[in-house]
C-alpha cells in the first residue's frame, strides 16, 4: 500500500523589539544569565503586564505580508501549565481570537534534497502573539534556568496541514524566514533561538481523506535538522502502520546526532491548558486608520524583490532566487550592482567567488571583509580592461584576506593589464618563435592550438596581457 505524509508546522519567531512583551526589560541576546529581568517577567505576585504596541504592530505586519486577514478585535489569554521555564505557571498567549487569521505562503523551485519542487500554496491557520518562556540548560541530573528570554515577544505561525514531504516543509520554513526578515520583524537566527519550529506529522494511505494520528516533534534547532527529522518520522510511522503497531497522539524529541525521534510525553489537548481570557490586559482593537497606516508602510516582499532584480538588473530568475534567499545578501548585491556597470557580472562574482570565500571562512555576508563598494570597484576594473578576469581572481583573494580595496591591490602589486598593442605584439612574436610545431598544428587546422599560444602570451606577460587583444594579434599574425 502507498502512503502519504500530512505535515503542519508551528513556527515560533521572536520579534525584534527594544523591550519585552509586557515589561520594560531589554529584548537582547547574549546578556549575562538572568541579567535582563524584572518582577513582571519573573512573575512576582501583584505585578501587572503592559502591552508592547510595537510587538503588536510587527505581528500585524507579518500577517499582512503573509496575506492574513486582521480582525478588528482580538484578545490575550492565559495558557496554564507548570514547567520550570514558565515563572508565572501560565503563559500570556492568544487562543480563540488571534491577531492574524488565514493567509498563505507560496513555495516551489528546487527542494532541499535537490529534486524539483512544484509550485504550491501552503495555507496558514493563524498567527498569534505571546510571550516567550525562559531557557533551560540541562546539565546531567540538574538544570539551570535563564529568565532573560522569559517575556520576549514571540509570534506563533500555525500552518494548515498542507505539506506532504520534508522538501515542502523545508521550503515553507525558508519562505517564512525570508518574509520575516524582509518585513523587519525578526532576524530569525535559529542559533540564537530567534526562530524555532515544532512539526506535526501523520501518515495515511494515499486517497484517504481521514487524518492519521498526529505526532509532534520538538527539539529542532536547524532547517537541516527539521528536514532530517521529518524524513525519519515519515518512515517510522509508515513502518509502524504496516507492522500493525498502533500510533497514538504524542510528542517526540529529535536526536540530531543519533538521527532518530523518541517519546517525550503524550500530547496535551487545548483543554489541558485551561485557557481563559487574560484579566490584566484589555482586548486589542485594531482600528481601520491604524491598519491603513501599517499597510502603507509594508516593505517589499522577497517575491517582489526577485521580480525587480530580474527587471532592473537583467539577471536570470535563478540568480535572483539565490541572491534574495537571504535579505542581507540581497542588500549586499543591490548595493554592489547599483554602483557597477555590469550587474550580471556582480551577481556571478557574488554567487561564486564571494560566497565560496565566506563559506571557507565560516563568515556570514554581514561579516564579509569585502564591502559591496569594493566588489563594484573590482567589476569596474575588469570592465574597463584595467585587469583581466584571471588577475581579478588573484586580486579578489587578496581582498578577502586583507580587506583592501582592489585599486590599491592592483597598484601595489603592479597588476595593471597590458593593452599596449606594441607590447602584446612582442609577446606574440616570442610565443610564435618558441613554438613552431604548435604554429604548424594551428595552420594545419588544429584550432585548439591557438589556446596554447594564448597561454604562452599570458605567461610571457606574467598574466597581464589583455586576452582578447592577444587572440586578435595571434590570428592576424598566423592567418595573414
Amino acid at each position: 500500500m502507498e502512503y502519504e505524509a500530512v505535515i503542519g508546522l508551528e513556527v515560533h519567531v521572536q520579534i525584534r523589539t527594544a523591550s519585552k512583551m509586557f515589561c520594560a526589560c531589554a529584548n537582547q541576546y547574549g546578556a549575562a544569565p538572568n541579567a535582563s529581568v524584572c518582577p513582571v517577567c519573573l512573575g512576582y505576585p501583584g505585578v501587572l503586564p503592559v502591552m508592547n504596541r510595537e510587538a503588536v504592530r510587527k505581528t500585524i505586519v507579518a500577517g499582512l505580508m503573509c496575506g492574513c486577514s486582521i480582525p478588528s478585535h482580538s484578545k490575550f489569554d492565559r495558557k496554564n501549565y507548570f514547567y520550570p521555564d514558565m515563572p508565572k505557571d501560565y503563559q500570556i498567549s492568544q487562543f480563540d481570537l488571534p491577531l492574524c487569521c488565514g493567509g498563505a505562503v507560496d513555495v516551489g523551485g528546487e527542494g532541499f534534497s535537490g529534486a524539483p519542487l512544484p509550485e504550491k500554496r501552503i495555507g496558514l491557520t493563524r498567527i498569534h502573539l505571546e510571550e516567550d518562556t525562559a531557557k533551560l540548560t540541562h546539565m546531567g541530573a540538574s538544570s539551570a534556568v535563564d529568565f532573560n528570554r522569559a517575556g520576549v515577544p514571540l509570534m506563533e505561525i500555525v500552518s494548515e496541514p498542507d505539506m506532504r514531504s520534508a522538501d515542502e516543509a523545508h521550503a515553507y520554513l525558508t519562505a517564512i524566514k525570508q518574509i520575516m526578515q524582509y518585513a523587519g520583524v525578526s532576524d530569525c537566527d535559529m542559533e540564537k533561538g530567534q526562530m524555532r519550529c515544532d512539526v506535526n506529522i501523520s501518515v495515511r494511505p494515499v486517497g484517504q481523506t481521514e487524518l492519521g494520528e498526529k505526532i509532534e516533534i520538538k527539539n529542532l534547532n536547524s532547517t537541516r535538522a527539521i528536514h532530517r527529522a521529518i524524513g525519519y518520522e515519515i518512515g517510522r510511522q509508515i513502518d509502524a502502520v504496516e507492522d500493525g503497531e498502533p500510533l497514538r497522539q504524542e510528542t517526540r524529541r529529535w536526536d540530531d546526532e543519533a538521527g532518530f525521534t523518541s517519546v517525550m510525553r503524550t500530547k496535551e489537548d487545548a483543554h489541558d491548558y485551561r485557557y481563559f481570557p487574560e484579566p490584566d490586559l484589555m482586548p486589542v482593537n485594531v482600528g481601520e486608520e491604524w491598519l491603513t497606516e501599517i499597510r502603507a508602510d509594508l516593505p517589499e516582499s522577497p517575491q517582489q524583490r526577485r521580480e525587480r532584480f530580474v527587471t532592473d538588473y537583467g539577471i536570470t530568475e535563478y540568480d535572483a532566487q539565490v541572491l534574495t534567499d537571504d535579505k542581507p545578501l540581497a542588500d549586499y548585491y543591490e548595493e554592489a550592482a547599483t554602483g557597477s556597470a555590469n550587474a550580471k557580472s556582480v551577481a556571478n562574482w557574488i554567487m561564486t567567488e564571494l560566497l565560496r570565500g565566506l563559506s571557507d571562512r565560516e563568515l556570514a555576508i554581514a561579516e564579509s571583509p569585502v564591502p559591496a563598494a569594493h566588489m563594484a570597484q573590482l567589476i569596474g576594473l575588469i570592465e574597463d580592461n584595467t585587469i583581466s578576469g584571471k588577475i581579478a581572481k588573484a586580486v579578489f583573494a587578496e581582498m578577502l584576506e586583507s580587506g583592501k580595496e582592489p585599486k590599491a591591490i592592483v597598484k601595489e602589486k603592479g597588476l595593471v593589464q597590458v593593452t599596449d598593442t606594441a607590447a602584446i605584439d612582442g609577446f606574440v612574436e616570442q610565443a610564435i618563435s618558441d613554438n613552431p610545431s604548435v604554429v604548424e598544428d594551428y595552420r594545419g587546422g588544429k584550432k585548439q592550438a591557438l589556446q596554447f599560444l594564448v597561454g604562452q602570451v599570458m605567461k610571457f606577460s606574467r598574466g597581464k596581457a589583455n586576452p582578447q587583444l592577444a587572440i586578435q594579434a595571434l590570428k592576424q599574425r598566423l592567418d595573414g
